[in-house]
């Protein structure tokens, strides 16, 4: 059986989804980040080197990163299931998008917020106003421009059709769906209709509440 090593507030949520799109069996091991660092228990460790998450196992397989969670369970246990098929264009799309998520999309959202942790930051008096400074001058001039180019470049994807692979439901959502949440936490307002509508799709999936009961309360980069 799969076990997910499952963190709370992280991209082992997104695991817990696929898992339950797929209608497999799998336990949860929970970890908790600590309150103050927010930084995953030296326990995971023991699971993986990294000592981060998302990781599963699978009976002599130990699993790291979203990206390659993903195209395992889906490969190994999908029976054809959530992924379009080899050599179709929908396929290279997927392919694309299931990169895409952690590639390009999460380094301006995790830029943003370290800039906004660095702001809040207890230091000297005397810092603050530089720090503050220097944080706004990086969000206004590279990371909220780069984080409305991907933002956007999303939306408009989505005028093509309802998912990001094509006209079905695949993985590729699954796996895009933690930027999005992680901007709309991060209030992008609603200059991105289709991302917001991608959003109400998802949480509505049955697959999508099931996962969310079981992997507990589930808040991104306030």
């Amino acid at each position: 059986m799969i076990v997910v090593h499952h963190l709370n507030n992280s991209r082992s949520q997104r695991v817990l989804w696929l898992l339950e799109e797929l209608g497999l069996p799998y336990e949860v091991r929970r970890y908790e980040r600590d309150s103050q660092t927010m930084l995953a228990p030296a326990s995971l460790k023991a699971v993986h080197p990294l000592g981060k998450s998302p990781v599963i196992t699978d009976g002599d397989n130990t699993v790291a990163e979203s990206g390659a969670i993903m195209e395992y369970v889906v490969e190994t246990h999908g029976a054809g299931r959530l992924a379009p098929a080899p050599g179709t264009p929908q396929r290279l799309r997927y392919t694309y998008w299931m990169h895409y998520a952690e590639g390009s999309a999460m380094p301006p959202l995790l830029l943003s917020l370290v800039f906004s942790r660095v702001k809040e930051a207890p230091m000297p008096f005397f810092i603050k106003p530089i720090a503050r400074g220097i944080a706004d001058k990086v969000m206004s001039q590279f990371v909220g421009p780069q984080i409305d180019l991907h933002l956007g470049y999303m939306d408009q994807q989505l005028a093509e059709s309802p998912w990001f692979a094509g006209e079905e439901f695949s993985a590729a959502d699954v796996q895009m769906s933690f930027p999005i949440e992680a901007a709309a936490a991060r209030a992008s307002g609603g200059r991105y209709p289709r991302l917001q509508a991608f959003l109400d799709r998802i949480h509505a999936r049955p697959a999508y509440q099931r996962a969310l009961a079981k992997g507990g309360p589930y808040e991104l980069m306030r």
